[in-house]
């Protein structure tokens, strides 16, 4: 019982980042379009990033949508890991990271509301 509470409560936090930086990207604040800008994103392109970030964090909160909306979010902050890599970032490499992480945590303990969980 501890580990699905432990999870509702990681679960709940990736949902909560997923739709403050994807609402972040799809009205477009200046800190975003500075960031995704090094990259040659434009504003379109940082608010369809947005959106698939929203997206992401809903499936989450669904058992049947669980692990695409995780896998989602991951290669959206897998995306922003590598092109920190590209610009030899380590700083934003290590601030990404602990959430590409989460996602994995979140997939292997299981959605807690999923059947014979």
């Amino acid at each position: 019982m501890a580990i699905k509470i432990i999870n509702a409560v990681l679960i709940l936090f990736a949902v909560f980042m997923g739709f403050k930086q994807g609402w972040a990207m799809l009205t477009g604040k200046p800190q975003m379009l500075e960031m995704f800008g090094r990259w040659d994103f434009g504003k379109s392109g940082v608010m369809a990033f947005g959106a698939a970030t929203l997206l992401s964090a809903i499936l989450i909160l669904f058992p049947r949508t669980f692990i695409w909306g995780n896998f989602l979010m991951a290669a959206g902050i897998l995306l922003i890991i590598c092109l920190h890599l590209g610009d030899r970032d380590p700083k934003g490499v290590g601030v990404e990271l602990p959430f590409f992480l989460l996602n994995w945590v979140i997939i292997y303990l299981r959605h807690p509301f999923a059947d014979g969980h």
